[in-house]
C-alpha cells in the first residue's frame, strides 16, 4: 500500500501538538504526509470533546469518508483524541460507522504506528480483517522521546504536563485526559535543546493547567526561566492558565525573565461570582480582577485574552450583564467565545436550570460585540508604532505577503521585500511599523 498520510485536527493545542506527534511517528517509519485528504492512504481524524459544534464536525467528516471506503478498501481510517475515551462515542463508531480500521485514545497515541502495521499484517494474512480498538481508560507512564514533525520551523509546541484535576462542572476534559502529570523537567529541557538547535526561537509550553505543573524540586516558574538560559530560544509563551492557581512567583517572572512574552491567556469563563461558584471554578470575580492587577504590574502593556461560556445552565440576565462589565473592565485584547454546550458525563448536563437557545445567542451577540470593539480599539492604539515581529510565513491572505506575530501575540501581516520569496523569511525577526489597526490583525510596513 502507498505509504501516505493526512491528519486532520479539531480542538486545542493540546490536539494539534498530538497530531504533529503522529505526523512524526509515521514520517519515521516511511510515510509522507499530504495536505490533501484525498492524495493520503492513512486518514487520521483527531477530535476534540469539549465543545459540541467539534463532536457535529467529526461525525460529518467521518460520514464523507464512507464512499471513499467502498472505492478503496485497502484506504486506512483512524479516529483518535478525546472524543475516544467517551464509550458511548466508541459504541456508535462500532455501531454506525463498522468500516473505521482504528480507534485510539489521548493515552495511547504512542501506539498508532503498531495499530497500523498489525491492522496491514492481518489483512496480508488473509481471511477476516481485523479491525484495531485500544483505548487506554488509564494513562501509564509518560513515553519520551517521541518525534513531532512541527507546522513551523520557527516555533514548537512543547507539552509539559497532561491532564487536569479542576473537575470544573462544565468540562469534560478530567475525564477524556486523566489526572494531571507533570514531566520530568530534565526531560523538558532536553526537548527544548533539541528544538533550539533545529532553529526554533519560539516555544510554547502546553497543559490543561500549566499553573499546577508539578516537577521534581522545579516550579513552572523556575522551568520558564532555566527554558529562558537555553541559547537560541528567543520566546517562551505558556497556555493554558487557570486563574486559581497562577502564583506570585509566576507574575513576577514577567517582570524578571526577558524571554517571557508579555502576553498571557487566562480563562475567565464569566464575570458572575453565582456563575463561577456553579462552574467550580475555585476563584471570585474579585480574586480574579486581582491577578490582572498584578500581571499589569509586573509586565506594563501585558496583552490579555480569555475564555468565556455563555448561557450556562442558570446563568441569568444580571449574571450575564456581570460578564460584560467584567470583560469592559479588563478589557481584553482578543476572547474566545463559546455558547454553553452539554457534555455528558459533567455535572452541568444534569442542571435543571438551562437556558434557552435563542437566549444564549441573544446574550452571545452582544458579548462579541463588545469583545470585538474592545479589540478593534486596543489594536488601532498600535497604528504609528513600530513593533518586532517573528515571521511565520506567508499570509494566507496573499501570497506575496508575510505575516507573523508581536511578543504580545498580536497577528501581523506586511508586504514581502521585492525579489524575496516569503519563505525566506520565515524565522526572522523584523521591524514592523504598523499602518492599521484592525479588529482581529494588525498591517503594516516593512522598516528598512
Amino acid at each position: 500500500m502507498e505509504k501516505t498520510f493526512h491528519i486532520t485536527t479539531f480542538g486545542c493545542q493540546m490536539n494539534e501538538h498530538d497530531s504533529e506527534i503522529m505526523a512524526g511517528m509515521l514520517s519515521d517509519i516511511g510515510y509522507t504526509e499530504k495536505e490533501n485528504r484525498d492524495d493520503a492512504k492513512v486518514l487520521i481524524i483527531n477530535t476534540c470533546s469539549v465543545r459540541e459544534n467539534a463532536d457535529k464536525r467529526f461525525f460529518g467528516t467521518l460520514g464523507q469518508l464512507k464512499r471513499r471506503k467502498e472505492r478503496e478498501p485497502d484506504l486506512i481510517v483512524c479516529v483518535s483524541g478525546c472524543m475516544m475515551q467517551q464509550k458511548q462515542i466508541t459504541d456508535t463508531i462500532n455501531e454506525k460507522y463498522p468500516w473505521v480500521d482504528i480507534i485510539f485514545g489521548t493515552n495511547n497515541i504512542h501506539r498508532l504506528p503498531h495499530l497500523i502495521h498489525d491492522l496491514i499484517a492481518s489483512r496480508q494474512e488473509g481471511g477476516e480483517e481485523k479491525k484495531e480498538r485500544e483505548v487506554w481508560d488509564e494513562a501509564g507512564a509518560i513515553v519520551e522521546g517521541l518525534p513531532a514533525k512541527r507546522l513551523y520551523r520557527s516555533k514548537a509546541l512543547v507539552n509539559i504536563m497532561y491532564g487536569c484535576n479542576n473537575f470544573c462542572t462544565y468540562c469534560i476534559v478530567p475525564y477524556t485526559r486523566g489526572r494531571e502529570r507533570s514531566r520530568d523537567p530534565e526531560e523538558i529541557l532536553k526537548e527544548v535543546c533539541r528544538l533550539a538547535q533545529d532553529g526554533v526561537k519560539e516555544i510554547m509550553f502546553l497543559g490543561q493547567n500549566v499553573n499546577s505543573y508539578a516537577g521534581e524540586n522545579c516550579s513552572f516558574a523556575e522551568l520558564i526561566k532555566r527554558a529562558a538560559a537555553v541559547d537560541g530560544i528567543e520566546r517562551i509563551r505558556f497556555m493554558t492558565s487557570h486563574p486559581k492557581d497562577i502564583s506570585d512567583e509566576l507574575i513576577d517572572t514577567f517582570r524578571t525573565c526577558d524571554k517571557l512574552c508579555n502576553n498571557i491567556h487566562l480563562p475567565v469563563q464569566a464575570g458572575s461570582d453565582r456563575i463561577l461558584k456553579r462552574m467550580n471554578r475555585k476563584y471570585t470575580r474579585a480574586q480574579y480582577l486581582e491577578r490582572i492587577r498584578k500581571l499589569r504590574e509586573a509586565a506594563p502593556g501585558i496583552t490579555i485574552s480569555t475564555d468565556i461560556i455563555v448561557g450556562f445552565p442558570g446563568e441569568t440576565e444580571e449574571d450575564f450583564a456581570d460578564t460584560l462589565s467584567l470583560v469592559e473592565e479588563v478589557g481584553y485584547d482578543s476572547a474566545f467565545t463559546f455558547l454553553y454546550s452539554k457534555r455528558n458525563e459533567t455535572p452541568a448536563a444534569d442542571y435543571a436550570e438551562q437556558v434557552p437557545e435563542d437566549v444564549k445567542h441573544e446574550r452571545f451577540g452582544r458579548l462579541v460585540d463588545l469583545v470585538n470593539r474592545i479589540s478593534a480599539e486596543k489594536n488601532k492604539a498600535y497604528e504609528g508604532r513600530t513593533v518586532k515581529v517573528l515571521v511565520e510565513g506567508a499570509s494566507k491572505n496573499k501570497k506575496t505577503a508575510l505575516s507573523g506575530r508581536t511578543e504580545g501575540f498580536k497577528l501581523v501581516n506586511f508586504d514581502a521585500p521585492e525579489g524575496i520569496d516569503p519563505q525566506e523569511m520565515e524565522g526572522k525577526t523584523v521591524d514592523v511599523k504598523i499602518t492599521r489597526g484592525k479588529t482581529f490583525s494588525l498591517e503594516g510596513e516593512l522598516e528598512k
